[in-house]
């Protein structure tokens, strides 16, 4: 399902929807711009979200970002593996729903 050329129908996204649009791509830069957490932490958020989303054009364009601001292997993967712990974590909590009171 994952095709790096479906990013080039974006145009068309934006061309039926350009007020959401443009609105989206504004918050998308605010969110993700130096501020209280600097840009490099930030986007190791994106790559630990990207992956518990499991979004791949994400995780691709999340882990370029990051490289690009300082990001080493080793704080990729650990990006990576927190999401792992995360979505575990979730499971087992949620066990507890299987259980009678």
């Amino acid at each position: 399902m994952y095709n790096k050329d479906n990013l080039k129908k974006l145009a068309k996204v934006e061309s039926l929807a350009p007020d959401a649009m443009k609105a989206f791509w504004a918050f998308d830069k605010a969110a993700l711009a130096e501020g209280a957490i600097p840009v490099k932490y930030k986007e190791l958020i994106a790559v630990a979200v990207a992956h518990t989303t499991q979004c791949p054009y994400c995780i691709e364009v999340h882990v370029s970002n990051a490289r690009k601001a300082g990001a080493s292997d080793a704080e990729l993967v650990e990006a990576a593996l927190v999401s792992a712990a995360l979505r575990a974590g979730a499971s087992v909590t949620h066990a507890t729903h299987l259980l009678a009171d």
